[in-house]
């Protein structure tokens, strides 16, 4: 049975990498900071984003709320303020299965 290592997380991510992960453009990242008061990255020195992991579990979910599932700007942000939480546990469920779905489908295809 092929073991796949869990990914290495990082403690901060640059506004590049968190776009490249959701395959959306920074600016995008930054509109959704001036929009939803859950993302708040801290800046360095330079001004640049510093992305928490925290702050990726709610790019991920803005994501897939409004990219995904088809939710309106203002929609998103009435779901987040009233199930923030209980959202962000559905995610980490859905996101342990679908890890699970493709480790599975990468052993089938090894047999």
């Amino acid at each position: 049975m092929p073991y796949k290592e869990r990914e290495s997380f990082k403690l901060y991510y640059s506004i590049g990498e968190v776009a490249e992960l959701l395959n959306e453009n920074p600016s995008l990242l930054r509109f959704w900071e001036k929009e939803f008061d859950i993302i708040q990255p801290q800046k360095n020195k330079k001004g640049n984003r510093i992305y928490t992991e925290k702050d990726v579990k709610n790019l991920k979910l803005i994501h897939n709320l409004v990219k995904e599932r088809g939710f309106t700007l203002e929609g998103a942000k009435k779901k987040i303020k009233d199930q923030h939480k209980a959202l962000l546990e559905k995610s980490d469920i859905i996101n342990s299965l679908n890890n699970m779905k493709s480790m599975l489908l990468e052993l089938k295809d090894s047999l």
